[in-house]
């Protein structure tokens, strides 16, 4: 049985941005028949929350866009590297800290940035593709603040709302993007993508009443 495709998104705490990228793109994944052969997970550099649930307004944005949700935070550890083919940062702190972390430079290109994945402007510098198994298109700006997925914790409800759409955005290249890689792990070809009452649920996605934090 050929291994599945491992994916490992990482913010800071695991209790914001990188569980809401990691049900977004496991719905996706759903949605285009490839959950089999996928596996995502997420994780935080630091272990400050550790053993908690996302964040209620975590919670409550993907509730809203009709995600399904589960979550314990924890922290990514160097040794995980081994066992993943793509971790995918939030910001750009997050990506210099894996990079740092990484064991090889083999693990040290596994590490890209979301929003590397997403529509860029059509002017800039030329972008930071790495040479990891799932590259970021190259029509992508440079890795900078601009592709960060800011984070929304100190902030209001509408904040995590702005994150959801970013990551929304993104996970549709990220998604591409893995496809076009699985082929050089399993022959199987994923059923086509079906109608499915989520992707309806979430769409137009509807912003919810802002809240203090």
């Amino acid at each position: 049985m050929t291994a599945p495709f491992r994916i490992c998104f990482v913010c800071t705490g695991n209790i914001c941005r990188s569980p809401m990228a990691e049900a977004v793109f496991r719905a996706h994944l759903a949605e285009a028949g490839l959950d089999g052969l996928v596996e995502v997970d997420s994780a935080g550099t630091g272990g400050w929350h550790e053993g908690d649930g996302a964040d209620p307004r975590t919670v409550a944005v993907l509730r809203a866009g009709g995600y399904e949700h589960a979550h314990t935070a924890r922290q990514f550890h160097a040794s995980w590297f081994d066992r993943l083919d793509l971790v995918i940062a939030l910001d750009s702190g997050h990506l210099r800290e894996l990079r740092r972390l990484a064991p090889t430079a083999g693990d040290a290109a596994k590490v890209r940035l979301l929003r590397a994945y997403g529509p860029g402007p059509a002017t800039g510098a030329t972008a930071d593709r790495g040479s990891g198994p799932v590259s970021a298109p190259a029509s992508d700006p440079a890795l900078s603040g601009d592709l960060d997925v800011p984070d929304p914790y100190y902030g209001g409800f509408e904040g995590f709302e702005e994150c959801l759409e970013m990551v929304e955005t993104a996970s549709e290249g990220l998604l591409t993007a893995v496809r076009a890689a699985l082929p050089a792990r399993t022959a199987v070809t994923a059923r086509a993508p079906e109608h499915d009452n989520r992707r309806a649920a979430r769409e137009p996605h509807q912003p919810q009443q802002k809240e203090s934090a």
